[in-house]
């Protein structure tokens, strides 16, 4: 799949698979929102209100209130692609999501997932 097909996916489609991700190993929907708003910087409202407005994930991720800048930290692969050599910063972000998520789901204690 290609970056602007990504870009391009409903935050309304995607949200409730991270989320699904995150249960099916016993964790639960708000320690998914608590990586995301970690990463992205929305609180539970305006969280609520991209999904409301029913956003593009490009578009979630471009107007999110402030990137945390430990987000560059974060190192590995997901999907067999190496996180810190993905040069187009957006798709970077996005697979820092889907690295945090994993991690999540895989038991990884929230204090230790999120670097100051």
């Amino acid at each position: 799949m290609n970056e602007q097909a990504v870009y391009a996916m409903k935050l309304t489609k995607l949200y409730p698979l991270l989320v699904a991700k995150a249960e099916r190993k016993g964790r639960t929907q708000q320690e998914t929102d608590a990586v995301i708003r970690w990463l992205t910087g929305y609180d539970s409202a305006g969280l609520a209100a991209q999904l409301e407005r029913d956003v593009d994930y490009g578009t979630f991720f471009r107007e999110a209130p402030r990137l945390n800048p430990a987000w560059q930290q974060i190192t590995g692969t997901i999907c067999g692609c190496r996180i810190e050599a993905i040069q187009d910063p957006l798709m970077r972000q996005i697979r820092v999501l889907d690295k945090l998520i994993d991690q999540l789901a895989k038991g990884k204690p929230l204090e230790k997932l999120l670097p100051e």
